[in-house]
């Protein structure tokens, strides 16, 4: 409100100062007389401040023009000017707005529509750098694989987007099955950005499927070194590293250095069953058995496993089951209600045949959680104490349709692998096995697999009957036949 009124106040100032200052060269006498080539012009003090104002006008108006002839010029010549400047901010907001769209129809998974904006905008903006890696993506999602490659080509030639250009790449050879190239590409995004997360775990992956493990052991400390993983878990999966290079040295048959890499990946991770039944093997080659038992003892003392206990065994090869039995008892007391060590303490029972010890040790596993290993474990009980062939049939018959126990699968797929591996067969996955029951449903078969064990026991107890003693259907039969009439033998046998 007091602005508007400033406002006001002002012009009715100004209107009145004009009109005193008109009203004052009305009353001046005299005037100005102009004389130019013979033509004579006298104007009052009024007219000639007029004539003044409009000539002022008239040359600012010439000069604004003759400036808007010099600025064509150079248009046309091609020079900035602002007329340039203007058709450019112009083309800027139209190419820009065609990006925006461009990113908005990729983000919706219209490809067709993406790529289409994207050329547009690379015709406003000529800025290939923020052009390219949408049209790459468009095609990718719209099929085109050979314009993608050509795209993420043309982004290696500069640096701001080569690392750009050797990421697209590397995907598109990971999923043409190329992992050579793959493997290459991701060494040269990995020297372009060493702390990039997923230029790391592929490049860890690759590494690791193509069994180059000094490299992996490399990327893998630079994950460390970059934050990029956990202290612990660098810790396991440099074991798991170090395990798999003892492992192929000793493939090549150098057994020395494979017994030294083998000890490293157990000091590294005393946990990891592998590595630690590898160390216990070379302890037992070097003939120092006490260390080869604290290995087995420690990993032990994390989880069971029967291949620890294999190599337990391994240390005596030559001692009485009896003897294995004692030397076992430190092994049995750590989980002594563990799976494990329950299947493990039944098998050393039968191996001294004492099958009623042996049945103590499963317990009521056969009922509350039975696999092949333990229903096979309990026909040898059975057989061993005198059971007939029926019931020792059952108990093999049951072991074929029960689960078949804990196994290496992997976490990421689930594949069940047959030994421990690094990565996983079927998503190479890298440190992904676990010793876990695998995932399965019941068992069903067109045969009928479920009715195996009554089917072996009813088949045994025919067979069982004396043949001497007539069958009381077959005696029954014969009654009928020889004293009734057809008729009344026919409503009997109804």
């Amino acid at each position: 409100m007091l602005w508007s009124i400033i406002k006001i106040v002002v012009f009715i100032a100004l209107v009145a100062a004009a009109a005193f200052g008109a009203g004052h060269l009305l009353e001046l006498e005299g005037g100005v007389r102009i004389v130019f080539a013979g033509f004579e012009i006298n104007l009052t003090p009024l007219k000639a401040v007029i004539a003044l104002i409009l000539l002022v006008l008239a040359i600012w108006i010439f000069l604004k023009l003759f400036t808007l002839l010099v600025a064509i010029l150079k248009f046309i010549n091609g020079d900035e000017t602002a007329i340039s400047r203007y058709f450019d901010r112009s083309r800027q907001e139209k190419g820009y707005r065609a990006l925006s769209e461009g990113m908005m129809a990729l983000a919706s998974g219209e490809g067709d529509l993406a790529m289409s904006k994207a050329n547009k905008a690379e015709k406003y903006l000529r800025k290939p750098e923020l052009t390219n890696l949408i049209t790459a993506q468009a095609a990718e999602m719209s099929g085109d694989r050979d314009k993608a490659e050509k795209v993420y080509k043309r982004l290696l030639k500069n640096d701001k987007t080569r690392f750009v250009g050797v990421r697209g790449l590397m995907k598109q050879k990971l999923l043409d099955g190329d992992t050579e190239t793959a493997l290459k590409l991701a060494e040269t995004a990995f020297a372009l950005k060493p702390r990039h997360d997923e230029v790391q775990n592929t490049l860890l992956q690759l590494q690791a499927q193509s069994s180059d493990w000094k490299g992996a052991r490399k990327t893998l400390n630079a994950k460390l070194k970059y934050g990029t993983l956990p202290r612990d878990v660098h810790k396991r999966r440099d074991a798991v590293l170090a395990l798999s290079e003892a492992r192929d040295i000793l493939d090549e048959g150098k057994d020395i250095e494979a017994r030294e890499a083998a000890i490293e990946a157990n000091r590294l991770s005393p946990d990891l069953i592998p590595a630690a039944v590898l160390a216990a093997r070379s302890y037992i080659e070097q003939g120092s058995k006490r260390h080869a038992a604290r290995v087995v003892r420690k990993a032990w003392d994390v989880k069971p496993h029967p291949d620890l206990a294999a190599a337990f065994a391994e240390i005596e090869p030559d001692e009485t089951p009896e003897e294995r039995l004692k030397r076992f008892a430190k092994l049995l007391k750590v989980h002594p209600d563990h799976r494990e060590t329950r299947l493990l303490d039944a098998e050393l029972h039968l191996a001294t045949e004492d099958f009623p010890g042996a049945r103590r040790a499963l317990g009521d596993m056969v009922e509350s959680d039975p696999d092949a290993r333990a229903l096979t474990i309990m026909a040898a009980v059975e057989r061993g104490e005198g059971a007939s062939d029926a019931v020792v049939k059952g108990w093999l018959a049951r072991a074929l349709s029960a689960p078949r126990g804990p196994a290496w699968v992997c976490d990421n797929c689930h594949h069940i692998h047959a030994q421990w591996a690094p990565a996983c067969e079927n998503c190479h996955a890298f440190d992904t096995l676990s010793w876990t029951p695998p995932p399965m449903a019941a068992i069903t078969t067109s045969t009928g697999l479920e009715m195996l064990p009554l089917i072996v026991g009813s088949l045994e107890d025919k067979t069982e009957v004396d043949e001497d003693e007539p069958d009381e259907d077959v005696v029954d039969a014969e009654l009928v036949d020889e004293n009734t009439e057809p008729e009344e033998a026919e409503t009997a046998e109804k």
